[in-house]
């Protein structure tokens, strides 16, 4: 009768503790949980060595079939990489470039890539930059287009976390991805999907050329 008596106290001592224990590895991984990510620069350069190929050794102009990616929102950059990934956004060699990287690499990359100033462009083609102006700052009211610099800002500079940045951007690149959202080679963004659809070929190459000069 007395070790039971006496074992008691010592099994609830135990179980205590074991309580406490739990909640204080709980409580820890929440707080682990909740850090915020802290990206590396050198680590993003060094990882986007691969990239130098087709975007240059810091991601400025290079060919203009490929982005420029200087100064790009790094919510952005890391959607696209996801995307390319998961096969939303198809691209066959971003496809295969961005297989063997994790969340975090991407997080690297796209921060090294953003901390640098964007670059700056010109509107190269004198007779469709009003056209591109005008849709640009008021849209197309009869064909239901909404102004770009609504989502994108007026001086082509994007809001981050949703829209990228397109002024500065190689005219070619952006008229290719505007075909492609009107075609449905590119369907990962319905919204411009919608738009591209209701625009011409004419309208779109206006546009592309009036945001490569905004600064």
């Amino acid at each position: 009768m007395k070790s039971t008596l006496a074992t008691a106290p010592r099994t609830a001592a135990a179980a205590l503790l074991s309580l406490f224990l739990t909640l204080a590895a709980a409580k820890a991984g929440a707080a682990q949980a909740g850090t915020p990510f802290k990206p590396d620069l050198a680590k993003g350069q060094q990882l986007a060595a691969t990239c130098v190929a087709c975007h240059t050794a810091d991601g400025t102009r290079g060919l203009p079939a490929n982005p420029i990616l200087l100064g790009q929102h790094p919510e952005y950059l890391v959607k696209q990489l996801q995307e390319f990934k998961s096969g939303k956004r198809k691209n066959a060699i971003m496809a295969g470039m961005v297989a063997a990287l994790s969340d975090d690499d991407m997080r690297h990359i796209a921060a090294f890539y953003a901390s640098k100033k964007a670059p700056t462009g010109i509107a190269r083609n004198k007779d469709t930059v009003l056209l591109g102006e005008q849709i640009w700052r008021g849209g197309i009211m009869a064909k239901g287009v909404p102004a770009c610099a609504g989502c994108h800002s007026p001086n082509g500079a994007g809001i981050p976390a949703q829209y990228p940045r397109i002024g500065g951007q190689h005219a070619e690149y952006t008229e290719a991805q505007l075909l492609q959202f009107r075609s449905g080679e590119r369907a990962n963004n319905a919204q411009m999907s919608t738009i591209a659809g209701k625009m011409n070929d004419r309208e779109i190459k206006a546009v592309a050329d009036y945001a490569a000069g905004l600064r």
